[in-house]
């Protein structure tokens, strides 16, 4: 395996912090995986997520991380201990689960990189907030009650703050982000599969661009 690309800036501190959206990919070829994250850095969105649900997702990674310093581009999906292994190597500079148990939640502590586990009910946030873990992953957030249920657990989990995914669009993200336990969101509307397909990364940019301003003011809650 190639050695890890070294990264031209630190980690950051919180994932959170980095934009108001979190751009959610889904790589099925590796050669778009640079033009495809320079659009979306040109578009104001530097943190990209790339899942890990195809072939070409450790290859795309990797390639981001070296052509497109400034990108913070991380993994997604990650579900296995050795997945956290091979995208840390593959470059990937934060992690994100959709769920998590305390093996997984383990090895992406010893990664050395800031991770979101998954959660989608109170107990699984009470459970990370023992372990001293702050910052999660909420999924998938429209099916799990979306903006009405963050709102409930504001008040008696303050401590918790959030990146919702899950069905969230250019529509909903602004009511997400206005919660005070809220972070950023992720999603995909800023990459429509025909855009990607056409390879029409201007389209991509200029919608990045939208997605970015949703999060001008939204935080002054």
């Amino acid at each position: 395996m190639p050695a890890s690309p070294l990264p031209t800036s630190p980690l950051p501190a919180s994932v959170l912090d980095l934009a108001p959206v979190v751009p959610v990919v889904v790589v099925q070829d590796a050669a778009d995986a640079v033009p495809l994250a320079r659009a979306l850095v040109a578009g104001g969105l530097p943190a990209i997520e790339v899942t890990l649900r195809t072939p070409a997702a450790l290859d795309a990674i990797r390639a981001i991380a070296v052509d497109v310093p400034e990108a913070v581009v991380g993994a997604g999906t990650v579900i296995t201990p050795e997945q956290v292994d091979a995208s840390v190597a593959a470059g990937a500079r934060f992690l994100v689960s959709p769920g998590w148990t305390d093996v997984l939640l383990e090895a992406m502590r010893a990664s050395g990189v800031p991770f979101l586990p998954g959660v989608s009910t109170a107990s699984e946030v009470v459970a990370l907030l023992e372990r001293g873990v702050r910052e999660m992953k909420f999924f998938p957030a429209q099916a799990a009650g979306g903006t009405a249920y963050l709102k409930s657990l504001a008040g008696p989990l303050p401590q918790a703050r959030f990146c919702p995914t899950g069905g969230i669009d250019a529509a909903s993200a602004p009511e997400y982000l206005a919660l005070p336990n809220v972070g950023c969101v992720g999603g995909s509307w800023m990459l429509p599969a025909d855009a990607v397909a056409a390879r029409d990364w201007g389209r991509v940019e200029a919608l990045s661009r939208e997605a970015a301003a949703l999060g001008v003011g939204a935080v002054v809650r």
